[in-house]
């Protein structure tokens, strides 16, 4: 088993400049205990070169070792882990998701050319597990016997799934009713205690964070620092498939807003490695009725300014008080990011799109071609697009994650039920299926079939 560092020392740093404070690695930590502010985790840098690093990844490619199977374990010589450690690594085999040419999308949108990169076709679904088989690495490295998480789908799904390989009890807190079967269903298999309380993500997401601080549970949100190791290296197995050539920009869907954080840290480190040239433009798209994020940017509020009553069909995005706000400016100050909203119509009609390409997702997927046809319509000189830019959006979760809602749009049925503009209007409406693939009732006749088909 390769692995080129001996003597790694990791700490966690507080966020804050005004704080800085550090702290050791091997406590179980979330927040800085000083100004409860959110942690990052330092590591020195690998002793190999850049170019030393892709010949070994491109190596353990072709390995049969799980560690290198994994496409986050392969990228090891990132993670805060010793060598002694990775006898505690919990793994499915996780990443080794691929890029795909989207022509219609592309026409959709307006560019030239568009690739996804479609995190769904993890063992769970979902992007959650490139950075649950870390945390839960973690976990048992701690010795943890029960771990917990707030959710609206994904994360619980990737967390029973992992905590399962690892003989750990797993305690899903979802808000009742708020939460696609697809994903349900994977939590109750994997045999997770499921726990469906009163009120919103946000409401389960601070019970959670009380029963981690004053008991032994350990949290998997992506609060924890470790979540957001494992998730980094989706930019770094990104980067290998596009042989280390840098997209100009990178579209995320914004949720809880560890995905982008994760994305930025990652590519700070790259740049100053001289791993990379240049930097890709983070651009993060949430939907309109859940969008703290951007109403802090475009308010210029020092503080986060949360939607109370967050609501949109892409549950995976239904989140009115993301933890991980602080480090997504910092993503979107370092990649001069950008950031914007798209209503349940336009996530929709991109959803559909992507169909035609012969991709499914889930719907907050499809928020990142929706926001691209919405910058290539924009006029402001910095956000302006050229349809020769070269894009990669993600696709952070599979289609079967949600399918009533596929079904209902092909079927003109779904509805936006109650989206919240300014926590004031109250909005409800039928959304209109615009590319709609009906099926069509017909009897048993063969000859009125060859007709329809007209062979």
């Amino acid at each position: 088993m390769v692995f080129v560092m001996s003597d790694r020392p990791f700490f966690f740093r507080c966020i804050n400049e005004a704080c800085h404070k550090e702290f050791d690695i091997g406590r179980k930590l979330y927040q800085c205990p000083s100004c409860s502010d959110l942690l990052d985790i330092i590591k020195p840098p690998p002793d190999l070169d850049p170019t030393q690093l892709k010949e070994l990844f491109r190596q353990r490619a072709a390995s049969k070792n799980p560690l290198d199977i994994s496409a986050v374990w392969r990228y090891r010589e990132f993670l805060p882990f010793e060598e002694r450690d990775l006898g505690h690594v919990v793994t499915m085999g996780e990443g080794n998701n691929p890029v795909l040419e989207t022509p219609r999308c592309a026409e959709y949108v307006g560019l030239n050319r568009l690739r996804v990169k479609h995190l769904g076709w993890n063992p769970t679904g979902s992007f959650k597990d490139y950075g649950m088989t870390t945390a839960v690495t973690q976990a048992k490295k701690l010795g943890s016997r029960v771990v917990a998480c707030a959710s609206t789908g994904n994360t619980s799904a990737s967390m029973a799934a992992y905590c399962a390989r690892a003989g750990l009890r797993a305690v899903v807190f979802i808000p009742e009713g708020q939460i696609a079967f697809g994903k349900l269903s994977q939590s109750l298999d994997y045999g997770a205690l499921t726990l469906q309380l009163e009120g919103n993500f946000d409401v389960a997401m601070g019970l959670v964070r009380e029963l981690s601080d004053e008991t032994d549970l350990y949290l998997m949100n992506s609060i924890n620092p470790f979540r957001l190791e494992g998730q980094q290296t989706v930019i770094l197995e990104l980067l290998e498939q596009l042989d280390w050539k840098v997209p100009d920009r990178i579209v995320v869907p914004g949720g809880n807003l560890g995905n982008c954080s994760s994305y930025g840290k990652i590519l700070m480190d790259l740049k100053k490695m001289g791993f990379i040239d240049k930097v890709p433009r983070i651009t993060i798209i949430q939907a309109s009725g859940a969008d703290p994020l951007y109403r802090t940017l475009v308010t210029s509020s020092a503080e986060l300014v949360p939607v109370p009553d967050a609501w949109t069909l892409a549950s995976a995005i239904k989140i009115g008080k993301p933890i991980s706000w602080k480090k997504a400016l910092r993503t979107l100050k370092f990649t001069d990011g950008w950031c914007d909203v798209v209503s349940e119509q336009e996530i929709a009609d991109a959803k559909a799109t992507l169909g035609l390409d012969g991709i499914g997702c889930e719907p907050a997927s499809a928020t990142t071609v929706a926001g691209l046809k919405k910058l290539m319509k924009l006029g402001q000189d910095d956000v302006t697009m050229d349809p020769d830019e070269d894009v990669i959006a993600i696709l952070t979760g599979h289609q079967l994650k949600d399918p009533d809602y596929t079904v209902n749009y092909h079927l003109d049925n779904l509805h936006e039920h109650a989206i919240y503009e300014n926590n004031l209007i109250e909005k409800s409406g039928k959304i209109k299926s615009t590319f709609a693939n009906k099926p069509m009732e017909i009897g048993p006749d063969k000859e009125k079939i060859i007709r329809l088909l007209k062979l």
